[in-house]
C-alpha cells in the first residue's frame, strides 16, 4: 500500500514538472512571436539631432543606423509604455539623456567645445524622466531657450546641469509645469536673474541645489508654503541679498540648508529652529548683523554640521553645546566672538572632527577638554587673545599635525616642539570647509545622497 501511494506521488510530481515545461515554452514562443517595438522615427530623428548639437563630429546616422532604443548610444535610455488595463507594452520612447562627463574623466557621449543646446529637447520627448548634462557647454557660449512648451516635463523627475559654465540665461525659462520633479540640480553653470517663484509649484520636489551661478535678488517669495518633501535647498555662492524668511522653518523635512557665500542681512531667521530634522547648516560668508550665536540652535538635535563663518555676529559663544553632542564640525571664523570658549564645548562634543574658531576676539584658557577629542582632525585658533598653556599631548599634536594651528595668540604658551603650529595657514578656513566632507563626513553625505537618489 505504502509503494502505491509512493509510486502515485511520484507520477503527480512528474505531471506538475511537465506541465510547467510546456507552460514555459508557450510563453516563450508567444514572447517570440510578440512584434518588436520601435522607436517613432520621428523621435529618433530628434534624438540624432540632439546628439548633432553636442557633438557634430560624430556621424551618429552611420554609427547607429538602427533602432536607438534596440541598441542605443551610451546617454540615451529607452523605456516602454504599457497599457494600463492588461499591462502588455504599446510604444518604446526616449526616458533619459545623460550627456557630456559621466564622471570626471569619462564622456558619455562627448560634448564638443562649440556644443549647443538644441530646443528639440523641450519638444520632442513628451516621456522624459531624466535629463542631465555635465561638464558639457564649456566653450561656445550657449543660451537657455527663452521658454519651454507648457506640455513638457509632465513626467519629469530630474533635471541636472552641472559644471556648464558656458550655459547662460535666467533659469526661470528652465522651470515648467514640473509636478512630479524630484531633483533640480543647476550648479556651477552661467546662469543669471533671480530664483524664480514658480519654484514653490514644484510640490514633489526633494532637492533644490542652485549653487555657484551668478544669481541675484532676494529669497523667492512664498517658495516655501507648498515645498512639503523638500529635504535638500543649496542657493550657495551666488549673489542672494536681502533678509532670509522666517517662512524657511515651513521646510519641516529639510536635512540640508546652504546660504553660504551671499549677501544676506539682517538677524538669522528664527524660523531655522523650527527644522529639527536639520543635520548639515551653512549661513557662513553673509552679512548677517551683530546679534550673536542664535540660542535656537540649541533645539535642533540633530545637527552633524555648523558653519556660521564672515558673519559679524559678534557676542559670547553661547552654552549651548550638551544638546548637540552630535556635532561633527563647527565653523565660526571670523566671526566677532570675544570671551572665554566655552567649557562644554569640549566635554559634550566627543565627535567632534573640525573646530574653527580664528580670527576672532576670545580670550582665556583653551579648555583642558579639547586635548582630548580623540575624533578631531582640525582644530584652527588662530589670532586670537588666548593665554595660558595650551592643553594638547604630544600624541594629539602628533595625530592632527599642522592642522592644529594656534599661531597669532601672543600670550598662549606653547612648547618648543609645537613652533611648527604656529606657521602660517595656507588656506583660509573657509575653503577649508570646502574641503571638509570628504576628509570627515563621508558616511553622512553618502547616505544623504542615497536618500536623495532613491
Amino acid at each position: 500500500m505504502a509503494s502505491s501511494r509512493t509510486n502515485l506521488f511520484l507520477l503527480l510530481l512528474l505531471f506538475l514538472f511537465t506541465a510547467t515545461l510546456i507552460t514555459s515554452q508557450q510563453n516563450d514562443d508567444d514572447d517570440d512571436a510578440s512584434p518588436q517595438l520601435a522607436l517613432d522615427p520621428s523621435e529618433q530623428e530628434a534624438v540624432y539631432r540632439v546628439l548633432d548639437s553636442v557633438n557634430s563630429a560624430i556621424s551618429w546616422r552611420t554609427i547607429f543606423p538602427d533602432d536607438l532604443c534596440a541598441s542605443p548610444p551610451d546617454g540615451v535610455v529607452c523605456d516602454y509604455l504599457y497599457a494600463s488595463q492588461n499591462g502588455v507594452a504599446t510604444s518604446v520612447h526616449v526616458t533619459e539623456f545623460h550627456l557630456g562627463y559621466l564622471s570626471d574623466y569619462t564622456q558619455n557621449p562627448p560634448c564638443s567645445l562649440n556644443a549647443t543646446l538644441d530646443p528639440l529637447l523641450f519638444t520632442a520627448f513628451k516621456h522624459l524622466r531624466k535629463l542631465f548634462f555635465y561638464k558639457c557647454f564649456t566653450g561656445a557660449r550657449v543660451p537657455l531657450p527663452e521658454t519651454v512648451p507648457e506640455d513638457f516635463g509632465s513626467v519629469l523627475e530630474e533635471l541636472v546641469f552641472i559644471e556648464n559654465p558656458s550655459l547662460f540665461g535666467e533659469i526661470g525659462a528652465m522651470i515648467g509645469n514640473f509636478t512630479k520633479l524630484r531633483r533640480l540640480v543647476l550648479t556651477g553653470n552661467g546662469f543669471h536673474g533671480s530664483i524664480p517663484g514658480q519654484i514653490g509649484d514644484l510640490v514633489s520636489i526633494e532637492e533644490i541645489t542652485l549653487s555657484r551661478n551668478s544669481l541675484s535678488g532676494g529669497f523667492p517669495a512664498n517658495a516655501t508654503s507648498s515645498l512639503k518633501n523638500l529635504k535638500v535647498l543649496d542657493f550657495s555662492h551666488n549673489f542672494l541679498n536681502g533678509n532670509a524668511p522666517d517662512s524657511i522653518g515651513d521646510l519641516t523635512e529639510l536635512l540640508k540648508l546652504d546660504l553660504s557665500f551671499n549677501e544676506f542681512t539682517g538677524e538669522i531667521p528664527s524660523g531655522v529652529g523650527k527644522l529639527k530634522k536639520l543635520e548639515f547648516l551653512d549661513l557662513s560668508y553673509n552679512r548677517f548683523g551683530n546679534f550673536g550665536v542664535p540660542r535656537f540652535l540649541a533645539e535642533m538635535p540633530r545637527l552633524r554640521e555648523l558653519f556660521l563663518s564672515g558673519n559679524k555676529l559678534g557676542g559670547r559663544i553661547p552654552e549651548i553645546w550638551k544638546n548637540l553632542e552630535g556635532i561633527s564640525g563647527i565653523g565660526f571664523s571670523r566671526m566677532g566672538l570675544e570671551g572665554n570658549i566655552p567649557t562644554s564645548m569640549g566635554s559634550s562634543l566627543k565627535n567632534l572632527c573640525f573646530l574653527a574658531l580664528d580670527n576672532n576676539n576670545l580670550d582665556g584658557h583653551i579648555p583642558e577638554e579639547f586635548g582630548f577629542l580623540d575624533f578631531a582632525r582640525e582644530i584652527n585658533l588662530e589670532n586670537n587673545n588666548l593665554t595660558g598653556k595650551a592643553p594638547f599631548s604630544d600624541c594629539f599634536r602628533d595625530r592632527i599635525g599642522k592642522k592644529l594651528k594656534l599661531s597669532g595668540n601672543p600670550n598662549l604658551q606653547v612648547k618648543n616642539s609645537d613652533h611648527h603650529l604656529a606657521g602660517r595657514a595656507l588656506f583660509s578656513s573657509a575653503r577649508k570647509v570646502l574641503l571638509l566632507p570628504l576628509i570627515c563626513f563621508p558616511a553622512a553625505l553618502l547616505a544623504l545622497y542615497i536618500l536623495i537618489t532613491q
